[in-house]
């Protein structure tokens, strides 16, 4: 009887261990060639697409469960431009903790239940939020569907969590403006349009409404608790 639970608890170890530091391990073991994306966003695929790290100083990946799944790869370009986004914003946001949810496969294509991510180019970053005025990452769980699953109101309020629209807004900004040092532009913001006037009016977000497309009807998930991102290569 001792066999077998020193064996299960070995082994739920192992388990726990694979899901918690797979990604990172994985990564480790990644081609250093460039990604090349084939096809748009919705029919496409990848090529040596990159896993994203699993977290680091002001971010984190929205299940490490998931990432450990493949289920948070990008485009080298997307990599590279998101890491050096997150580094930026560890000084003009202090304190804030972004979560970043999926993505697509190494390999690209169909990603269920996503209708796009399909070529490196997609990524779902989750919003910002506060906690009675505290910054803090957005809790992701499976009883939340990973963050997924839960329900902002027009006013950006899910219960004591608060969407931080400034804290958004910086992300975009400064995403936008990184992107194209990496050879990228943001291609199309998609986020629920009874949130988006909130986003243009904190101070940070005064301009995206010109510089960025975003969606003008609801998509067929609401995205109150995340926003989607399309990049585009600009040489393209």
């Amino acid at each position: 009887m001792k066999n077998v639970l020193a064996i299960t608890a070995v082994s739920a170890l192992l388990l726990f261990g694979c899901a918690f530091w797979g990604n990172d391990i994985l990564r480790l073991l990644e081609s250093s060639t460039p990604s090349t994306s084939i096809g748009p966003v919705n029919d496409g695929r990848l090529i040596h697409g990159k896993r994203l790290p699993s977290s680091g100083p002001n971010f984190q990946t929205y299940s490490r469960l998931g990432s450990t799944l493949g289920r948070t790869a990008v485009h080298s370009r997307v990599r590279d431009a998101m890491l050096a986004a997150y580094a930026e914003l560890e000084q003009g946001t202090p304190g804030v903790q972004y979560v970043y949810g999926e993505t697509g496969w190494p390999w690209g294509g169909r990603f269920r239940p996503h209708r796009t991510h399909q070529n490196g180019l997609s990524v779902d970053f989750m919003v910002p939020v506060t906690h009675n005025g505290e910054p803090i990452a957005l809790p992701t769980s499976p009883f939340n569907k990973f963050g997924y699953a839960l329900q902002f109101d027009s006013n950006g309020r899910s219960g004591n969590l608060q969407v931080d629209f400034d804290s958004m807004a910086a992300h975009l900004d400064v995403m936008d403006r990184v992107a194209r040092e990496h050879g990228l532009r943001i291609d199309l913001v998609v986020f629920a349009p009874d949130l988006q006037e909130r986003l243009f009016e904190s101070d940070p977000g005064s301009t995206l409404q010109s510089r960025l497309r975003f969606n003008v009807n609801p998509s067929w998930v609401r995205h109150d608790d995340h926003y989607h991102v399309d990049f585009a290569m600009v040489d393209d």
